[in-house]
């Protein structure tokens, strides 16, 4: 294709929540709260995780790491969503695009990468509990952490290297809430049938078998947990249904988006809210109404802060 007759596209436009200004407003009102309550959980969650002397515990260092990732996830595409639904003219630059894109991509293979990492702590808790604390050491943990980035790192980059200089002349209108990278390769005006084949296998593959190996680890776990019985198993298995929810709803929606054919993909909305918003705050809910232990601590740490407050 010749670009010299077109135009270069300096910014894509972000159909989002097109409508009537009415439905704006409430969608405005509910993703506010909705994004205010999933920050405010996750920063609970971390501050909880970080001064609470019972929680010093891998499980809920997983946990605080998780819930950082949960809030950066969100925070990549809700507050311009939000704006966006005050706006006629809702539109991104196209380096703004491809950063939103990045950082989604990068805090996504991140999470999945840490959510195999906990599952690995659970499966050592409830099948080696003998050896727990001299496997799941310091040096362990943060080796899972660092890991987890670097394979967000390279799976974000992988993509970025191949679309970061794709020429877009012609349409520049993203049926989303935000820059997905099916929708994105689309508008390029070259032929990108190549291009499309690579990330289905990158996204697609790399959360179906994620979410294998999570399956693997979690049936090995469950099989262990019937052949034995032990209160200090009970206590490791209390935390195994929230882990469960979280892999099933993230890489359910995940996988739902993103391994199928480019052809047949079609920018849901709704879905894209629950992959960015909605599953960062059931994380949240799940992770403390559900867990007694945090429950407690967070109660503890809020009797301390309030009896100090009084005190000075």
């Amino acid at each position: 294709m010749d670009l010299k007759n077109g135009s270069v596209v300096a910014e894509f436009i972000l159909l989002g929540f097109s409508g009537p200004w009415e439905p704006q407003i409430s969608f405005f009102v509910t993703f506010s709260l909705i994004y205010g309550a999933t920050v405010l959980g996750n920063i609970l969650i971390m501050v909880t995780v970080t001064f609470s002397s019972t929680l010093h515990s891998p499980v809920y260092f997983f946990l605080g790491n998780l819930s950082l990732l949960d809030m950066c996830l969100s925070t990549v595409t809700t507050p311009k969503m939000i704006t966006d639904l005050l706006t006629q003219h809702k539109s991104v630059s196209i380096w703004g695009c491809m950063a939103q894109m990045f950082f989604m991509h990068y805090f996504g293979g991140a999470e999945m990468t840490l959510l195999i990492a906990m599952a690995f702590d659970r499966y050592v808790a409830i099948c080696k509990p003998l050896h727990y604390r001299a496997i799941m050491s310091h040096r362990v943990l943060n080796g899972f952490v660092i890991r987890s980035r670097i394979t967000g790192f390279i799976h974000t980059m992988s993509q970025k290297v191949l679309t970061v200089n794709l020429p877009f002349c012609g349409p520049r209108v993203v049926d989303n809430i935000f820059c997905d990278l099916p929708l994105v390769i689309k508008l390029a005006c070259i032929e990108t049938y190549t291009l499309e084949l690579f990330a289905i296998a990158d996204i697609g593959l790399f959360s179906i078998i994620s979410f294998i190996l999570l399956l693997v680890s979690y049936t090995v776990i469950l099989v262990t947990a019937q052949q034995r019985s032990s209160g200090g198993l009970s206590k490791a298995l209390s935390t195994l249904p929230a882990h469960i929810i979280v892999v099933t709803v993230f890489f359910g929606l995940c996988i739902f988006i993103y391994a199928q054919p480019f052809n047949s993909f079609a920018g849901n909305k709704t879905l894209a809210v629950f992959y960015t918003i909605v599953t960062s705050l059931l994380n949240t809910i799940i992770h403390t109404v559900r867990n007694q232990k945090m429950l407690r601590a967070m109660r503890k740490l809020w009797f301390h802060h309030v009896t100090s407050t009084q005190n000075f």
